[in-house]
């Protein structure tokens, strides 16, 4: 092995030491010697070549050689400094919107570092209590950005309620916009992942779905929409939701047949009587939901057909 390090060697140093961000180490003497009398060629040749007619035309063409063997290195230079000017621009913070920080100073709670959804009409209600403090349109475009932003979408897709300007909840968020933000923060996370994360937003879904107090057709007409691939996700989740029922019907239909107890259910097929409860529980409370959600559609459809008896019988009016 050698004493004089490789071209190669050298590279691999110096990209540690950009990734680790630790400093060049200091060049030797030797080193600094060859780089500067590389610098005075180009000098010593220029001066030699103004001497006389022919050294003139010598000087033109040596004055060149120089020029050219400086061209990578200057290329070296720009790429770097071109370089440094993207991570000064990549640590530039975001400038935030004037009304965005008034909002901040003005209510913490709900435009601080952790995001709450906010209660419908809010807009209204900042222009109400601070008609001198915000513009109309300004206060428009600030709580777009602030309601577009990741943080407060994963705020909605968590299923928290909506909040007043003092954070306290006020009422539930809608099970549309609980998908939707579901949905957004999916495709603005798979996008800079290198994973699949497709399984992990059909979860999501589940869990939204049971939490919307909705059946699963109820939920999934209310909240599809003409995106193919939203929709596909959300197929999917009904159909794995649809698959968790069908065995749990399977345990009360078991259950239903023995005649026995849900103790006795369960020693008889060895199962933890807590969670023969449990399914129990679930699948009557399903049940519910499902005649209830029956006896709803079937009121809202009486109540079209009457409404529609009522106006074939009101009499045309009269032409004047």
């Amino acid at each position: 092995m050698t004493d004089n390090a490789t071209s190669q060697e050298i590279q691999e140093v110096r990209e540690v030491q950009a990734d680790t961000g630790t400093s060049q180490p200091q060049q030797t003497q030797q080193t600094q010697d060859a780089q500067q009398q590389q610098q005075q060629q180009p000098r010593q040749r220029q001066s030699r070549g103004g001497r006389g007619r022919g050294g003139s035309r010598r000087g033109g063409g040596g004055g060149g050689q120089p020029q050219k063997a400086q061209q990578p290195e200057q290329q070296a230079q720009q790429g770097n400094n071109n370089g440094n000017k993207q991570q000064q621009a990549q640590r530039t913070p975001r400038k935030v919107h004037p009304a965005l920080e008034k909002l901040f100073a003005l209510y913490p709670k709900m435009f601080g570092a952790h995001f709450l959804p906010l209660k419908l009409g809010v807009y209204q209600d900042l222009l109400a209590l601070h008609p001198d403090d915000f513009k109309k349109e300004d206060l428009k475009v600030a709580l777009g950005l602030h309601a577009r932003s990741t943080r407060y979408l994963e705020a909605v897709a968590a299923g928290h309620q909506r909040h007043d300007l003092n954070a306290e909840p006020v009422e539930p968020v809608a099970p549309e916009h609980v998908h939707h933000a579901i949905l957004e923060v999916f495709k603005r996370r798979q996008a800079r992942a290198n994973e699949d994360l497709r399984p992990k937003v059909v979860a999501r879904i589940i869990a939204a779905i049971e939490a919307s107090g909705l059946t699963r057709d109820a939920y999934a007409e209310r909240v599809r929409t003409q995106d193919e691939v939203n929709n596909a996700l959300l197929d999917e989740a009904v159909a794995e939701l649809g698959r968790q029922a069908a065995k749990r019907e399977a345990l009360m239909r078991a259950f239903t047949a023995s005649g026995r107890g849900e103790a006795e259910f369960a020693e008889m097929y060895g199962m933890d009587p807590e969670e023969v409860t449990q399914v129990l529980a679930r699948v009557r409370a399903d049940e519910a939901l499902a005649a209830e959600a029956a006896a709803a559609a079937a009121a809202a459809a009486a109540t079209a057909s009457e409404a529609g008896a009522t106006e074939e019988q009101s009499p045309a009016p009269s032409a004047a």
